[in-house]
């Protein structure tokens, strides 16, 4: 295969991971906590981690952004550019550091070391991203986001954490398909 022709196929393989997310999260959406309902569980993030486990941290943020906007303009267009956002920032923490851990040593340990390291990153990361753009777009004091955070925390942690098992169990079943 030529150099032109890997570099499709590997794009034609990409395409068709942001579409499978796209799916996904039109299919399985729904609130983690009924007294937050704003805060919905979706899988989208697993074919976007496959991909990145597939093709390196730098084709995962590809994939986060391009599935984000697309996302963000068709099947939850009511969150507006702040859900492409928030989902951006959510998702690129998670696969950058997942991303990277995981393309030092390609191993069953480095990849759950790294789906556990992008969680907790994802974790951390989105605490801070509510508490500053949250109020910014939806005009709400940073102390009432805060009173939120158990929820926002909780939402992230179970929200990587089951992507990020789903992407463990799946990811040696269908790498070989991406790798052809």
């Amino acid at each position: 295969m030529t150099n032109t022709q890997t570099k499709t196929a590997r794009l034609a393989k990409m395409a068709m991971l942001v579409a499978i997310s796209i799916v996904l999260v039109a299919i399985v959406r729904f609130p983690v906590f009924p007294a937050v309902a704003f805060l919905e569980y979706d899988p989208a993030d697993i074919p976007i981690l496959i991909g990145t486990f597939a093709f390196g941290p730098i084709a995962g943020i590809l994939l986060t952004v391009v599935t984000s906007v697309l996302q963000g303009v068709t099947v939850s267009s009511a969150s507006g550019a702040y859900g492409i956002i928030m989902h951006i920032i959510a998702t690129c923490t998670l696969v950058i550091v997942a991303g990277l851990i995981y393309k030092k040593e390609k191993t069953k340990k480095h990849a759950v070391i790294g789906l556990a390291c992008g969680t907790i990153a994802m974790v951390a990361v989105m605490a801070g991203a509510n508490m500053i753009i949250t109020p910014l777009f939806m005009g709400v004091p940073a102390a009432a986001v805060w009173d939120l955070m158990p929820f926002i925390a909780a939402f992230n942690l179970i929200k990587a954490g089951i992507n990020s098992l789903i992407t463990f169990l799946l990811y040696k079943r269908i790498s070989p398909f991406l790798h052809k």
